[in-house]
């Protein structure tokens, strides 16, 4: 696909669908979110964290939602386009634009603001870089969803950081008190040295 520097042209490239495209975008921007164009496509972010794009295909026109798998989804609108290989990213696909019901769709679009405002957002570990969680974290975060989400949403450096601060406890009871310790702290988002990086 050739290179577009601008959402008017990424519509225009796409004709076979131009007021199809521009009507989601009329939705999409009837909202806070900052337009842009990323990867020849128009894409939707708020505070610079990529909420949604836009894209045209030869039979289909859709929403990406980046962190979809968060929505609720109650109306079975959502698809996964790359099934056993996209862990967070969701398509709402349309055929028509009598496909498109507005309210729903605003609706969908200002969940998705909500889950990013929320901090829900999937993190991907680079090869490499991965993290070994020492079993007392991990059975904290498996009996605790908010915990576990929370900690996902932490930089890798971050989670290696509170997982070495709990293994390197030798004794059982300072595993548990640290673990206390740590639990607020990684639900506010905050790493573990945080506190001395800001001196």
């Amino acid at each position: 696909m050739k290179k577009v520097y601008s959402v008017e042209e990424y519509i225009e490239t796409n004709s076979h669908f131009q007021k199809e495209l521009e009507l989601l975008r009329s939705i999409v921007l009837s909202t806070e979110l900052n337009e842009a164009v990323k990867w020849s496509a128009p894409v939707y972010d708020l505070n610079g964290k990529n909420i949604l794009g836009l894209g045209a295909f030869k039979n289909h026109f859709c929403i990406w939602f980046f962190n979809g798998v968060f929505l609720k989804d109650e109306h079975n609108l959502l698809v996964n386009a790359q099934e056993g290989k996209t862990k967070a990213l969701r398509q709402m696909r349309f055929e028509t634009i009598d496909d498109i019901n507005k309210n729903l769709v605003l609706a969908y679009v200002k969940e998705a603001i909500e889950n990013q405002r929320a901090g829900k957002e999937i993190k991907v570990v680079r090869k490499g870089k991965t993290v070994d969680i020492p079993k007392e974290l991990k059975a904290c975060l498996n009996n605790d969803q908010d915990l576990q989400l929370a900690f996902s949403a932490l930089t890798p450096g971050k989670q290696r950081e509170y997982c070495e601060y709990i293994s390197s406890a030798k004794r059982e009871a300072t595993k548990v008190s640290r673990l206390e310790k740590i639990t607020p702290m990684i639900l506010n988002g905050v790493g573990l040295n945080d506190k001395y990086k800001n001196c």
